[in-house]
């Protein structure tokens, strides 16, 4: 018997496809803004609710609480109405990235929270910056929409 491919709930895949839109929307010169603020630091975010990059799957669900979808390469939580994340594993069953995308301004990190500085507001008043911390093989982003309610995503990867 084949398993048939598990399809995201709709609070879930809605905030992840703006997360993709938005991002595909971005001018390229925007995408690309990483600069070389990482190459001798450390990340101000290195956590999410006690989960790191390299945290093992179960320890992460133990700090995460049951996720409302479980899978072997991702799980996604619903916190909030405002807040929601997907952890991704790699094949040894250790969180490789940590997407997290908050709704309205209430409970969203700023910017200076995830890189410990500012980060320059685009003319609509939105921002974004990606930045690579070869120190621990891992990059940080941070996008922010204009307006009032703004949809904030913070992400952090392993470098491949």
């Amino acid at each position: 018997m084949t398993s048939r491919p598990r399809l995201l709930p709709l609070p879930l895949l809605l905030p992840l496809l703006l997360l993709l839109t938005l991002s595909a929307l971005l001018p390229a010169p925007a995408r690309a803004q990483t600069g070389d603020a990482g190459k001798n630091e450390e990340p101000a975010f290195k956590e999410f609710k006690g989960v790191t990059i390299g945290t093992p799957m179960e320890e992460a669900r133990k700090k995460l609480g049951d996720p409302t979808d479980k899978g072997d390469k991702q799980d996604f939580y619903v916190f909030s109405d405002d807040e929601t994340a997907q952890i991704f594993y790699d094949g040894e069953k250790k969180v490789s990235a940590v997407a997290v995308v908050y709704t309205g301004g209430n409970n969203a990190p700023t910017a200076r929270a995830v890189f410990g500085k500012e980060v320059a507001a685009k003319p609509d008043g939105s921002q974004y910056l990606r930045v690579l911390y070869p120190k621990v093989n891992y990059w940080v982003s941070y996008s922010r929409t204009a307006g009032d309610t703004p949809v904030t995503s913070v992400m952090m990867q392993r470098k491949q």
